[in-house]
C-alpha cells in the first residue's frame, strides 16, 4: 500500500474544507450559526496551514499536488511550499481576527435574512483566495479569480443600501475588465504553448525566447495578464473602484477586501512571474519596468488623494491604492531582494489594514453615522481599544520603527541598492510617500484623541470582548513582524529560491 504523505493534502483539504463549508452554510437559517461554522472552519485551516508552514519551511521543500492523481491534461494541480503556506497562514489569522472582531458590524449592518448568505459568500471568497495562492494551473486561476470577484461583489453590497449597490455596479464592471484581460491572456499563451499547467507552459516559453519565435503575441499575452492582475488588485490608475465600494460596505467587508482580497491576485502574479513567465522573460519584455514606473505613480498619487479625502472610510481606501503602489514598486525593481521587500510589505498591510478599517468602524458607529474625520473627534477616548488600534495601525503605515510598516519601508530601501538605475527613483519616491503617509494619517490620529466640546460630548459606549481580542491581536502581529522580522523575511527569501527553480 503506498504511503500516504497527509501533509501534501492540505492544500486541498484546505480549499474543499473552505468550499463545502459555504454549501453547508446554505442549510443554514440562523446567521449566529453560520458564523460559528465559518469560525470553525477558519481555525481549522489556520491550523493546517501553520502546520504546512512548520514542515515545508524545515525541509525547504516544494511540492505538487496532483488533483484526484491524474496527470495533465486531464488533471489538475496544487503547488505548495514555503510560501504559499505563510501566506495560507497568514489569511486564516487576519481573516478570522476581522471576522470576530467585525462581527457586530455584520449583525448590524445586514439583516437577519441575508446574515448566511453573508458567509456563504466568505467561505467561498476564503476558499478562492486559498485557491489563487495554491494553485498551479493557469485556467484554474482564472476560475478562482471570477468567485473572488463574484464574492468580492457580495460582500459589498451586504447592506443593501443604494449606495453600496452603486459601490458594488463600479467594481464589478472594472473587476471584469481586468478579469477579461486575464481571460484573453489565458487563452492566447494556451493557443501559443498548448499547456495550461505552470511548469510546462515555463519550458514553452522559454522555448519560444530562444526561437525568437512569437514574440510579439507573448508581449500581448504578458500584457494582458499583468494588465489584468493590476486592475483586480487596484494598481494606481485602475483604483477608481476601492473608494465606492470600501465605504459603502460594512467594514469587515472593507478590512477583507483591503487586507486579503487585493493580495491574492499579486500572489498570483508573483507565481506567474516565477513558475510561468521566469525573470529572464519579465525582464527581456520590460513588464517588470512598467510594473515599477506604475507602482511609484501610485505610492505618490494614492497618497495625494488620500490628503484630499475628508472621509475616513475613503482615506483608508486611497491609502490603499498607496501601499498597493509599494508592492508593485518591490516587484517592478526586478531583483529578488525587491521582491522580498514586495512580500513582507503584503504581510505588513493585511494585518495593518484590516485593523484600521475595523477601528474606523467603530469611529463611525460611535459618532452617529458621520462618517468626516472632523465629526470623529474623541472617538479614541470613547472607546480606547479602537483608538490605540487605530493609531498603532497609522504609526505602522507612516513607518514608524518596531512596527511592521517600518520594516517593509527599510527592506524597500535596501532592495534599491541592488536594482541597477533605480535606486534613486525608489529612496526619492518612498520619502515623499513616507512624508505624505505622514500628513494624512496624523491629523487623523490628532483628531480622535482630541476631547469633545462639552455641548457634544457622548456617552462612552460598550466594548464587546470580541472586538477587543481582534484589536489586541492585530497590534501584537504588528509588533512581531515589526521586530521578530528576520524569520519571515528567511522563509521569503527561500521560498523565491524554491520558485525560480
Amino acid at each position: 500500500m503506498e504511503h500516504i504523505n497527509w501533509i501534501h493534502n492540505i492544500p486541498f483539504f484546505s480549499i474543499f474544507l473552505a468550499m463545502l463549508c459555504g454549501i453547508l452554510t446554505a442549510l443554514v437559517k440562523n446567521g449566529r450559526v453560520a458564523y460559528k461554522i465559518h469560525t470553525a472552519m477558519i481555525l481549522i485551516v489556520g491550523i493546517m496551514s501553520g502546520i504546512l508552514l512548520v514542515n515545508v519551511s524545515a525541509k525547504n521543500e516544494i511540492f505538487t499536488f496532483m488533483m484526484g492523481h491524474f496527470p495533465a491534461p486531464w488533471g489538475n494541480e496544487l503547488r505548495a511550499g514555503p510560501l504559499e503556506a505563510l501566506m495560507a497562514t497568514t489569511f486564516s489569522i487576519v481573516m478570522l481576527l476581522t471576522v470576530s472582531g467585525g462581527s457586530e458590524f455584520i449583525f448590524n449592518d445586514v439583516v437577519p435574512e441575508k446574515q448566511p448568505l453573508y458567509f456563504i459568500m466568505l467561505n467561498a471568497l476564503f476558499g478562492a483566495m486559498l485557491a489563487l495562492v495554491y494553485t498551479n494551473d493557469i485556467f484554474t486561476a482564472y476560475v478562482f479569480i471570477e468567485i473572488n470577484t463574484i464574492a468580492s461583489c457580495a460582500l459589498i453590497m451586504a447592506k443593501g443600501t443604494p449606495q453600496s449597490m452603486v459601490g458594488t455596479t463600479h467594481y464589478l464592471v472594472i473587476s471584469l475588465l481586468g478579469s477579461g484581460l486575464f481571460l484573453l491572456g489565458v487563452c492566447i499563451l494556451y493557443s501559443i504553448t498548448g499547456h495550461l499547467l505552470f511548469p510546462q507552459m515555463k519550458e514553452a516559453i522559454l522555448e519560444i525566447i530562444k526561437t525568437e519565435q512569437y514574440r510579439m503575441p507573448l508581449l500581448v499575452v504578458t500584457g494582458f495578464m499583468f494588465i489584468g492582475i493590476a486592475i483586480k488588485s487596484a494598481l494606481f490608475p485602475f483604483h477608481s473602484m476601492l473608494p465606492g465600494a470600501y465605504h459603502s460596505a460594512v467594514p469587515t467587508s472593507s478590512g477583507i477586501l483591503s487586507g486579503l482580497v487585493l493580495k491574492s491576485y499579486i500572489i498570483l502574479g508573483i507565481k506567474l512571474i516565477y513558475c510561468v513567465f521566469s525573470e529572464q522573460v519579465m525582464d527581456t519584455l520590460k513588464i517588470t519596468d512598467v510594473l515599477f514606473a506604475f507602482g511609484l505613480a501610485g505610492m505618490v498619487m494614492g497618497s495625494v488623494y488620500a490628503m484630499k479625502e475628508r472621509k475616513m472610510k475613503r482615506m483608508l481606501a486611497y491609502s490603499s491604492v498607496a501601499q498597493i503602489g509599494y508592492i508593485y514598486m518591490g516587484i517592478g525593481m526586478g531583483t529578488r531582494v525587491g521582491m522580498t521587500a514586495a512580500c513582507f510589505h503584503i504581510l505588513a498591510h493585511a494585518i495593518t489594514k484590516s485593523l484600521l478599517f475595523l477601528c474606523c468602524g467603530k469611529f463611525v458607529e460611535e459618532s452617529g453615522g458621520k462618517e468626516k474625520i472632523y465629526h470623529m473627534r474623541g472617538a479614541a477616548l470613547r472607546n480606547p481599544v479602537a483608538g490605540i488600534g487605530y493609531s498603532v495601525g497609522a504609526l505602522s503605515m507612516i513607518g514608524i520603527p518596531l512596527l511592521a510598516g517600518f520594516i517593509s519601508k527599510i527592506y524597500f530601501a535596501t532592495a534599491s541598492v541592488f536594482s541597477s538605475g533605480k535606486m534613486a527613483a525608489v529612496l526619492i519616491v518612498l520619502g515623499v510617500s513616507m512624508v505624505l503617509n505622514a500628513l494624512y494619517f496624523l491629523p487623523s490620529v490628532i483628531a480622535i484623541w482630541t476631547p469633545e466640546k462639552e455641548a457634544e460630548i457622548r456617552p462612552r459606549p460598550s466594548i464587546s470582548p470580541a472586538f477587543a481580542v481582534s484589536i489586541v491581536g492585530f497590534i501584537i502581529l504588528n509588533f512581531i513582524l515589526g521586530i521578530c522580522y528576520r524569520p519571515i523575511t528567511h522563509i521569503i527569501q527561500m521560498s523565491i529560491e524554491l520558485l525560480v527553480q
